[in-house]
Parts: structure tokens; sequence; C-alpha cells
């Protein structure tokens, strides 16, 4: 450790510790956390990952990434919306994934939610991008102990009763603001981390939908 919430990889380089130095994690520390996100299946995807995270740690629903998105239709949500019984019998017996009954009735009712979100607001990242905190609602310095302090923040509670309010289920504030910081709606890499100022200048080019 250079630094609290900072660890040095094998190539060197410092990042946010939480990756832990394993290498598919650390993968996608580098390659996708934090990445501002305009594609609305990977939206829904990660929001209704999060939802199955609920209870467990990320490392484990990230290695079964791949198996939710078979069981999923990749994610898209007009084909979620779809499912019915059979494909939650389905689901349940899939062993690649979390048998969740509730997780997986929550995810194709949040499918049919979508929809009905892309209907009104022409898509889901204008949706969710018309949340984007302003500067006052964020650290002057992106520390470890600051996100630690932080779970929630005023926006992912407001995005989360508003999405409560049109029906969508395990979207708690919590797991919300883990769904802003993957998807790059904030920057929570921690100062020191190298990934940091390449997210900013991501941040910077992206155009907002």
């Amino acid at each position: 450790m250079t630094a609290k919430g900072i660890i040095t990889g094998e190539d060197g380089r410092d990042r946010c510790a939480w990756h832990a130095n394993l290498a598919d994690y650390q993968r996608y520390h580098d390659e996708e956390w934090g990445k501002p996100m305009a594609d609305d299946i990977r939206l829904f995807e990660k929001i209704c990952l999060e939802g199955f995270q609920s209870g467990l740690s990320w490392l484990t629903i990230l290695r079964k990434r791949e198996a939710f998105r078979s069981a999923f239709a990749g994610f898209d949500f007009d084909v979620v919306a779809g499912f019915g019984e059979e494909d939650i019998a389905r689901c349940l017996g899939d062993a690649g994934i979390v048998r969740h009954r509730g997780k997986i009735v929550s995810t194709i009712n949040n499918a049919r939610r979508a929809q009905a979100l892309k209907a009104e607001f022409g898509s889901l990242a204008r949706y969710f991008w018309s949340y984007e905190p302003g500067g006052n609602e964020r650290p002057k310095t992106v520390t470890w102990e600051a996100i630690a302090a932080n779970p929630t923040t005023p926006t992912s509670t407001a995005i989360s009763k508003d999405l409560k309010k049109r029906g969508w289920t395990f979207v708690g504030p919590t797991t919300i603001y883990a769904f802003m910081q993957a998807m790059g709606l904030v920057n929570d890499h921690i100062e020191g981390c190298y990934c940091r100022s390449r997210i900013e200048d991501l941040r910077r080019a992206f155009v907002r939908p």
C-alpha cells in the first residue's frame, strides 16, 4: 500500500485497492468501472446486477456475469419483459447465476418498467444522466475515507425514490450509488489511482444524452 485505499499492482501502477490485485477484478477496475455509459442495455444490465449483488460481493456477481447475460437474453429489456413462469423456473434451475426468486422476478418487473421509462424519456440513458450530480454534491478530494463514509448520496436517494414510485424493485439508494459509480455518473476512482485522470478525460469528452 502506498496510501490508504491505494494498492500498487505488479505492473507498478497505483490503483483503488478494492480489486485486491485479483486479475479479473483488476481488469474490471481498469477497463470498465467509472467509464461514462449511455448504452441502454448496459445500463439496464448493471442496475439489475447491482440488485442481484444485494447481500453478496460484486466479485461474485462479476464472475457470474456471462451466465447472467445468457440467462437474461443479454439484458435486452424488451425480451426480458416478456419472460413468464417458464423463464423464472429456468433461471431458478441455472446454477451459473444467483438463484433468488425475488431477484429474478424483480429483473423481469424492472424490464417492463424500463420499457415505460424509455417510452417516456426516449432512453434510459437520458433519464439517468439527467440526474448527474453537480459539483456541490462531490467531495473536494475523492479519498478512501470520503467514499467509505458516503455509501449513498442525495442524488442516489432521489433516483431510488423516483424509480420505486415507478414500480422498480431492488433499487435502494446504496444500490443506485454503486450503479452511478460504475456507469460514470460520478468518478470515484480515488486520488492516487492512475485511472482517475483517464476517467475525468472520458467524462469531459462524453456527450450527455
